[in-house]
């Protein structure tokens, strides 16, 4: 699948596709959602591939300002940066790739994905599409139609790495081609796309008539 392509970008989510921070997260969301009496085994499956003012805002607690929370949450996650890892063979698969032809797309607010990022030893893209930068987060696909025109390129000839389901539904809404990584699922998650554990079994190719993912 996808291997007699080329492909104009390659757009990368961040958390969960490209690094492991779920011990990070966990650990903040953990003491947030105890402090406000949630059930934190149950909570704690919500807070990924989404933007945390949105998984708080939907949550509707009285009394509780979203933004605000968010905003601390923010904090205390650029503050929490162990156990933060690359993706198995994330950081050899991005090196080859050239800065205008792919970019993060995150949920997460910049300073905590450049923080995410270089706590894993990843390369920064020159575009980097983060929370603050659209209205709506994912599953809506703005982030990564944002970030399709930006690097000047349609949406459809995107491949699009992803893990999480509203991340999954917003590269599709967007018309792009997908790629599950699988490497922090615990549990099996049924996709129709191509399902990869980690980046070992492909690499990326540059060549002038695009991006090609060519098995090693």
């Amino acid at each position: 699948m996808y291997t007699d392509q080329r492909f104009a970008a390659f757009l990368f989510d961040m958390d969960g596709t490209l690094l492991n921070s779920i011990a990070s997260a966990e650990r903040v969301w953990s003491r947030w959602a105890a402090r406000h009496g949630l059930d934190v085994a149950t909570f704690l499956p919500t807070i990924h591939g989404v933007r945390s003012v949105e998984t708080i805002r939907r949550l509707n607690l009285p009394g509780v300002d979203p933004e605000a929370e968010a905003r601390a949450i923010t904090q205390a996650e650029i503050e929490d940066t162990d156990g933060i890892v690359p993706i198995a063979h994330a950081p050899d698969f991005l090196a080859v790739l050239p800065p205008d032809r792919w970019a993060i797309v995150t949920s997460a607010p910049r300073e905590l994905a450049l923080r995410r990022l270089r706590a894993a030893g990843l390369r920064v893209p020159a575009l980097l599409i983060s929370a603050e930068d659209v209205v709506r987060g994912k599953p809506a696909p703005d982030c990564y139609l944002m970030a399709a025109d930006r690097l000047g390129v349609d949406a459809g000839r995107c491949l699009v790495f992803e893990d999480a389901p509203a991340g999954i539904a917003a590269a599709e809404a967007a018309g792009a081609r997908v790629v599950v990584i699988t490497a922090t699922h615990r549990h099996p998650m049924r996709v129709r796309h191509l399902a990869l554990a980690d980046y070992g079994e492909y690499r990326a190719v540059a060549d002038t008539g695009g991006l090609i993912l060519a098995r090693r």
